[in-house]
């Protein structure tokens, strides 16, 4: 469900995939070859709300700010997390059930484990894992991690077009 709030209503890319079964209203800009899965949702009612090219909100995922928050490119943000902070880098892993709160920003190929809770205003340098909660860095993430992360969402960019060719 797409829908217009106090006079904003969302800009998708004619290549993004948003579930029928999504809700997205608002100050919502959802670039090239995103997707939003079954459940997501997406409020840009506060704060303007941008989500970058290949990026995948996950089902049941909840992305809100009280301000405006940017997504990057080539970002898979997992089943069920919290997205309630200020910035997530381009080529970020957030896992399942994480939630990231107020004014947090997670750099650049970062991964934030499932279950992770990251405190209000932290600031996650590049290329950091993040796990716990509250969550800690416990490094940087690893050579064949990484690489995981630049190869990027393509596989959900790829499915997002395959449910779109099915008109799901």
């Amino acid at each position: 469900m797409i829908k217009s709030f106090n006079g904003k209503t969302p800009r998708i890319a004619p290549s993004a995939f948003v579930s029928e079964a999504a809700y997205v209203v608002g100050d919502v800009e959802i670039a090239d070859g995103a997707s939003v899965w079954p459940g997501a949702v997406i409020r840009g009612d506060f704060g303007k709300i941008s989500i970058g090219r290949n990026t995948a909100i996950e089902d049941g995922t909840v992305v809100h700010s009280a301000t405006d928050l940017s997504i990057g490119d080539d970002c898979i943000i997992g089943h069920g997390a919290v997205v309630h902070c200020r910035r997530v880098g381009n080529n970020v892993l957030i896992g399942n059930n994480a939630t990231i709160l107020d004014g947090a920003e997670v750099g650049n190929y970062c991964i934030v484990a499932a279950g992770a809770l990251v405190p209000p205003e932290m600031k996650i340098p590049d290329e950091s894992l993040v796990m716990g909660s509250p969550a800690k860095i416990k490094g940087k993430v690893p050579p064949e991690r990484l690489a995981m992360l630049k190869a990027g969402a393509g596989g959900y960019s790829l499915l997002a077009q395959r449910y779109k060719e099915q008109g799901l």
